[in-house]
């Protein structure tokens, strides 16, 4: 097999091609001389002239066609090593090599302003990630610790120069690239904290893939929660029973008085039992506002299992027999969840939207309906053409009620067996007119996924 020849450089290319083209006039030339009629000193100082002339020329063209060649590499040469400081001379318009040399000053100017955005980028990530009080890691594909911020060193106790390098099973770490994401993480660090919240995800750097794990202290988040929930709680319960306990100790100071008395009244017994009865019905409401408490308390978890919707909705709009619940049919569909809780939420929604038409005029009508408007959900809709709501910032605080003989249970009960079923709960007030709905949403069973696209579709 012949090898194949490899091509001349382009300097002995330029070279060759010169006295090729001048090689014609220089023969010619000395043909001229050495055939006419001189003497051998002139012949030999013209044979002389014209073969420097030739050979100067070839080599001018060449160095004229190098040099500036020669220029670019080295201009290119710096912006490939990050200086971007240098600039080709003689970049012009209208001449080819001067419009070659403004795109090459260009390309350093964009490459410059392009580093400079990322140096300042990185510079401000960097301090982000020092200064969040978050643990930001980043693994490598074989568990090798690479990156880690200041939380991080103060939540593993180490410092960077200690962490860097090591594995995550040397670290006890290796459970945080296992298992879900995100999830609520229960194990202690050299740092006291916790529960933890761990989100991972993943990034390339150098062409190779990469973990980032985060770690969020919900300690703070979920003591200032719990302390605006107990805040709440006592301020309810402390208006609920001074609500009981206020006439009952005026009742009992004035029946103490007309004991007291001497004589006592003609009609003394009649008002001892008329402030006796008023002592039992507030001692009897609130026996029912804790036994209420205690029914929210003590929810239990679902027992979840499939639930057709259809059969759901009409078993509980059949139980209400104040007014007539009319059904407007959805879809066939299936929702995994507890049949007996489910049943109390939409008996309670169903039960708020009557209440809502009673002092109503008769036409005033109450529905239930269902449709898929996002994939994996249905929204229940539970709609009365009642006076709506007048204030719904309140709607789901416990014990918050509207009614002369409501609990303020229902709803907060009824958002939280929809949470604890993955779901949401909304009320708003119809934007067709007049009237309230309450918008329950439900993931729908594994099964029935292609239903719900073709429903959405």
């Amino acid at each position: 097999m012949r090898r194949k020849r490899e091509p001349w450089p382009h300097d002995l290319q330029m070279l060759a091609l010169t006295w090729l083209a001048g090689l014609p006039g220089g023969v010619v030339s000395l043909a001229l001389v050495w055939t006419g009629d001189f003497s051998s000193k002139v012949r030999w100082t013209l044979s002389t002239l014209v073969v420097g002339v030739f050979l100067g020329v070839g080599l001018l063209v060449r160095e004229r066609v190098m040099r500036p060649l020669h220029a670019l590499a080295n201009l290119l040469a710096a912006l490939r090593e990050g200086d971007y400081s240098t600039r080709g001379r003689g970049a012009r318009v209208g001449d080819a090599l001067g419009e070659v040399l403004l795109e090459v000053n260009a390309l350093g100017d964009t490459l410059r302003e392009q580093r400079l955005g990322a140096l300042e980028a990185g510079a401000l990530l960097e301090q982000v990630m020092e200064e969040i009080d978050v643990a930001v890691l980043a693994f490598d594909v074989a568990g090798t610790l690479r990156l880690v911020n200041r939380a991080g060193e103060k939540l593993l106790g180490q410092s960077r120069s200690q962490l860097m390098g090591k594995g995550a099973g040397s670290l006890g770490l290796a459970d945080l690239l296992d298992g879900p994401a995100p999830r609520r993480l229960s194990r202690s660090f050299v740092e006291e904290g916790g529960p933890y919240e761990l989100r991972r995800g993943g990034f390339r750097q150098g062409g190779l893939p990469h973990h980032l794990v985060v770690l969020a202290d919900l300690r703070l988040a979920l003591r200032e929660q719990e302390r605006e929930a107990w805040r709440r709680l006592v301020r309810v319960l402390s208006h609920e029973i001074n609500n009981s306990l206020a006439p009952i100790q005026s009742i009992a100071e004035a029946l103490r008085d007309t004991l007291l008395m001497e004589p006592r009244p003609s009609d003394w017994e009649d008002d001892a039992k008329s402030g006796l009865g008023i002592v039992a019905r507030r001692s009897e409401a609130l026996a029912r506002f804790m036994s209420a408490y205690a029914r929210l308390a003590r929810l239990p978890p679902p027992v979840l299992a499939g639930v057709e919707v259809d059969g759901w909705v009409r078993r509980v709009a059949a139980l209400e027999k104040r007014r007539p619940v009319s059904v407007r049919a959805g879809p066939t569909l299936a929702v995994r969840g507890d049949s007996d809780q489910l049943e109390q939420l939409l008996i309670n929604l169903v039960r708020n939207a009557v209440d809502a038409v009673l002092g109503e005029a008769p036409g005033a009508q109450v529905w239930v309906s269902w449709a898929v408007l996002t994939p994996g959900a249905v929204e229940v809709w539970v709609e009365d053409e009642g006076p709506g709501l007048a204030d719904t910032g309140n709607l789901f605080v416990p014990f918050f009620t509207t009614k002369p003989q409501g609990s303020g249970i229902g709803l907060a009960l009824c958002r939280q067996i929809a949470e604890a079923h993955g779901g949401t709960l909304r009320l708003e007030n119809r934007p067709e007119g007049r009237g309230c709905r309450a918008r329950l949403k439900l993931p729908l069973e594994a099964h029935g996924a292609s239903t719900a696209a073709q429903a959405v579709g």
